[in-house]
């Protein structure tokens, strides 16, 4: 288990290149039959991916000591998007067939969640963010077609988009975690843009959907202070609640977001005029 401390925004200041990756830049998601997990100060939530090629795999019992809890979602909530091939994920003996670009909410309290791809060959690979939770609610499996779809922008400012919002509150009841999957038309390479913070909540841009010889410059930092990560397939970037957390990319790319903190008000931004970026 990789551990991020929380960054103070003047101190994300004066870091230089490498010391903004260290800090903010999840290189690593994917590892053949095995799960990631990087924990992050910032609200608690983790952030990791499970790819399961010749075995099943779970979220082992020390990542619950690790916790300070008997297992991994004693006290958490999981939300999971299939960015692979099909995939089955069996809670407590129940089995969810999660197909690409499909999703999954698991409530607290879940003891034994266990991921396995349906080809070895076209292995699944499920995206996950973990946050703390104080009540339980249901397991629901989210389609493309079930998510709650909103598409903005214009192909004359490059940022035109369709934001699924696979785990809202208009779609299911969770106790603060909310995600989604963002996809880019031909053409347009800006995703959130103009761009706005939330003071309320901290969020987690993952990038996928890009070929090997493309990047997405992600912008961070303060409105007034803002800084850049060259951000890769398959990569995330932690966004603490005083950044922008926007990006353009050399080519069209897709992206999941998830956020968590005090609500789970989707358009509760505080957003910022393109002429006031610095």
């Amino acid at each position: 288990m990789q551990v991020r401390q929380s960054i103070h925004s003047d101190h994300a200041k004066q870091l230089d290149t490498a010391g903004l990756r260290r800090e903010f830049l999840i290189e690593k998601i994917f590892e053949k039959d095995t799960y990631t997990l990087t924990y992050s100060h910032i609200d608690r939530i983790i952030v990791g991916g499970i790819m399961p090629v010749n075995r099943a795999v779970s979220v082992g019992d020390e990542v619950g000591k690790q916790l300070g809890v008997s297992y991994f979602l004693e006290r958490r909530e999981l939300g999971v998007i299939n960015i692979g091939g099909p995939g089955l994920v069996v809670v407590d003996g129940k089995t969810y067939e999660i197909g690409n670009e499909e999703a999954l909410y698991v409530g607290k309290g879940a003891k034994q969640v266990e991921f396995s791809s349906v080809d070895a060959h076209r292995p699944a690979k499920f995206y996950y963010n973990s946050a703390p939770a104080h009540s339980r609610f249901p397991d629901k499996k989210i389609t493309l077609a079930e998510a709650s779809p909103s598409t903005l922008g214009d192909a004359a400012t490059g940022n035109r988009r369709t934001i699924n919002k696979f785990i809202v509150p208009d779609v299911l009841e969770t106790c603060q975690l909310t995600m989604g999957l963002t996809k880019l038309e031909p053409g347009s390479l800006w995703n959130t843009m103009p761009c706005h913070t939330h003071e309320r909540r901290m969020e987690v841009y993952f990038y996928f959907d890009m070929d090997e010889d493309t990047a997405v410059f992600h912008m961070m930092g303060q409105p007034q202070e803002t800084r850049h990560l060259l951000v890769h397939n398959e990569q995330a970037v932690i966004s603490p609640s005083w950044s922008i957390h926007s990006g353009v990319g050399t080519k069209r790319y897709t992206f999941i977001w998830g956020m968590v903190g005090e609500n789970q008000v989707f358009d509760d931004m505080d957003h910022v005029a393109i002429n006031e970026l610095r």
